[in-house]
């Protein structure tokens, strides 16, 4: 792991988050495993609001006992703390402590320790108020963005529980593959992209209810308002669901169809086929980012090169996981390898353009380190982390590195992937000594 936990860290921790950092977890196992969440919620007229109850059901493989879990509540990060958009109450099956890391993770204790392979519950009310903002969470007019506002379940692994916090500048997330049964209660007037496939039904006067279901996903994320909607499919069968506000054009709705549409396929025949039968695609030009990836769910500016970046991650986080905060590389710099590959765009000579700025600066550095560095990630982390992609597939050849990353996409399915586990893989693809490869190119780990 890139981001090492020394004690005056661990003591601001405790002053700032009110959290004792947990000590490692002896065998290492992910824990706590094959999250079940069941969702109830219901809008407001405009989409904007929503209450209900989501529970969940999970297991413990590790051989150490689990004795609380933690629920991370990321979007509190939109609030001012204790003053919060996403409202956790009632907790049955365990006992919430105060809410911590800047109100974005709840522990709960459980009545008695979950001990190896056994499984519990635990539920609770929910409330969820979108803050305006055309963001991944936020609200654009009429329209509703609602990413990462479900609570779900921290890992732990063999370096603890994973409590680090809310990264505007890129992502801290880290979760193990799921499923999700979701309903949602709207006004008639407002459409639901969400994950997973949806069925509508009609609800009390004048409103629908969208019944969505995803399964080995690692998150839920979904849209509401009066998009336009149009809808195609690929030539592998999966359906592509385009929805645009209304300043959007219909022909940049089109363009951006066919984008998704190839880069799906594309993308399948590099990595492995795509899993979840059905995709959407919200745009807005409004977004202050490029695009934002969910599982069979992207936000998107009309961008094809951005749209290609968010649908390769439906394998390279979204099937291919891994942690977010501590190793950003593992999915940004192999999901824009992958745009590139889309592109034909060969790389050639783009490790020449590479300067670092400090011996600290390193391709595999963490959230924490590009926090504190926010205008270098994207040049370190996209670009020179692709640009070294393309360097490894000159050294090993082309056609050992199309096999590694389809072998490797193919041994990580709905796994965890760690910069130590792909660096064993590389070398294993190939006879050349590869040290001074990862050494030169500032991958450590």
């Amino acid at each position: 792991m890139v981001r090492r936990v020394l004690i005056a860290v661990a003591a601001v921790l405790l002053l700032v988050w009110g959290v004792q950092p947990a000590a490692s977890a002896a065998d290492g196992t992910r824990t706590p495993s094959a999250p079940t969440y069941t969702v109830t919620l219901t809008s407001n007229a405009s989409g904007s609001t929503w209450t209900g109850h989501e529970s969940v059901t999970f297991t413990n493989p590790s051989a150490d006992p689990l004795t609380e879990v933690y629920l991370r509540l990321w979007d509190n990060y939109h609030g001012t703390c204790p003053s919060t958009p996403i409202t956790v109450t009632n907790v049955t099956g365990g006992t919430p402590s105060p809410l911590s890391v800047s109100c974005t993770a709840l522990k709960i204790t459980l009545p008695t320790p979950l001990n190896q392979n056994q499984s519990t519950s635990l539920g609770f009310d929910l409330s969820i108020v979108v803050p305006a903002g055309a963001d991944r969470f936020g609200r654009d007019g009429s329209y509703n963005f609602i990413g990462n506002a479900l609570p779900v379940l921290a890992v732990r692994d063999a370096s603890g529980w994973h409590l680090d916090p809310y990264s505007n500048n890129g992502e801290s997330f880290y979760s193990l593959i799921s499923n999700y049964s979701v309903t949602l209660d709207h006004p008639t007037s407002l459409l639901v992209p969400a994950t997973g496939t949806s069925v509508d039904t009609p609800g009390t006067s004048g409103r629908t209810v969208t019944k969505a279901t995803a399964a080995n996903v690692r998150e839920f994320a979904w849209a509401a308002g009066p998009f336009v909607k149009t809808t195609s499919t690929t030539t592998t069968g999966v359906t592509v669901n385009v929805y645009r506000v209304s300043s959007i054009s219909s022909s940049s709705a089109n363009s951006m169809m066919t984008t998704a549409k190839n880069s799906l396929v594309a993308h399948a025949g590099r990595f492995g086929a795509y899993p979840y039968g059905e995709a959407d695609v919200v745009l807005d030009n409004n977004f202050w980012f490029g695009g934002m990836e969910y599982p069979g769910f992207v936000l998107d500016v009309v961008s094809s090169t951005a749209l290609a970046h968010e649908l390769a991650h439906q394998w390279w986080y979204g099937i291919v996981g891994d942690d977010e905060y501590n190793s950003p590389w593992l999915d940004e710099s192999f999901t824009d390898y992958a745009t590139d590959l889309y592109n034909n765009v060969s790389g050639t000579n783009c490790w020449n353009n590479v300067t670092w700025q400090s011996s600290a600066e390193k391709i595999s550095n963490s959230m924490a380190y590009w926090d504190a560095h926010s205008s270098r990630y994207g040049t370190v982390v996209y670009t020179y982390g692709k640009c070294a992609l393309h360097d490894l597939r000159r050294t090993i050849g082309t056609t050992a590195m199309t096999n590694l990353l389809k072998n490797y996409a193919t041994a990580h399915w709905y796994g965890i992937s760690t910069t130590a586990d792909f660096k064993a893989a590389a070398q294993a693809a190939t006879t050349v000594n590869l040290s001074s490869f990862w050494t030169t190119h500032r991958i450590d780990g």
